[in-house]
């Protein structure tokens, strides 16, 4: 019998040294998944957001450059990713493929949290070389119909195939350009204009490399670019993973307007600096 309680006792010993391990085993939460497109801006506010929950004191886990904006979106469906930063214009246009809705309200039903804005407007922008400009009057995008048998376009996958890209400009603009587009990797466009392989890409408002490669972009004189104001995308259980979280990711609500993304983003593609040293800075 005494030895029974002995065993007993030793038991309970262990048990009572193993009781914080397991207390800590059960408090340890997974990861907050924060994901990005594939081109710098994305990356960037990935970065961002990333940092911002880090400072809050969540764990996360970086899934940055992941894709285009199906991949992210189906990620966030899925509930492989936790949050990214995605454009109202695109919400509406591509993922919804409901133009008129409201943005948060249809978000809301897919059980994502819509916002907060950044403070940005990152319209698509049809960009084409400073000296072509020059040279054939080049300031709107009606004024494509004048080089219509000579330009070559060049475009990411997505730009055209999506139902607000290349085929609906060309349906808007009455535009008839005699080569079709080449397509290529989106983070390629700008060097491919650069070095004269293609005349015209399509862009975004807020890139950095736009003055640096002595680019245009050309108005959008028949305004059928809709807005694409950035917002930050998350799942509505994210403070199960992170108590705080959504007020983190609220405290960057108009932080950013278009100057300061372009300062941003010229940072990291026309200085090569580092994107995490970029986004500390920012949020500094």
């Amino acid at each position: 019998m005494v030895r029974k309680f002995v065993e007993c006792g030793r038991l309970v010993r262990t048990s009572l040294m193993l009781l914080p391990l397991l207390v800590a085993g059960c408090a340890q939460k997974s990861p907050i998944v924060v994901g990005s497109k594939n081109f710098t801006e994305s990356v960037i506010l990935g970065e961002l957001v990333a940092q911002k929950l880090e400072r809050a004191g969540c764990t996360v886990d970086r899934k940055l450059n992941m894709g285009g904006t199906f991949v992210c979106d189906s990620a966030m469906t899925s509930g492989a990713l936790d949050a990214y930063v995605e454009y109202s214009g695109t919400a509406l246009e591509a993922i919804l493929k409901q133009p008129k809705a409201n943005v948060a309200a249809a978000y809301a039903k897919r059980g994502l949290h819509w916002g907060p804005p950044l403070g940005f407007n990152n319209t698509f922008a049809m960009i084409v070389r400073r000296d072509d400009a020059k040279q054939f009057g080049l300031r709107t995008i009606s004024d494509l119909q004048k080089v219509a048998d000579r330009y070559q376009p060049g475009f990411g996958y997505e730009f055209v195939e999506r139902p607000d890209g290349w085929n609906g400009l060309l349906h808007a603009y009455a535009l008839n350009l005699a080569k079709p587009p080449k397509t290529m990797d989106l983070g390629l466009t700008y060097k491919a204009l650069a070095s004269k392989e293609v005349d015209l890409i399509a862009g975004n408002s807020t890139d950095g490399l736009i003055e640096s490669l002595g680019l245009v972009a050309l108005e959008d004189d028949r305004h059928y670019f809709p807005r694409y104001d950035a917002a930050i995308v998350y799942r509505k259980d994210i403070d199960r993973k992170c108590a705080g979280a959504s007020k983190a990711l609220e405290s960057l609500r108009g932080q950013f307007d278009d100057a300061a993304m372009r300062r941003l983003n010229f940072e990291v593609d026309g200085k090569k600096r580092d994107v995490a040293a970029v986004a500390r800075e920012a949020l500094r």
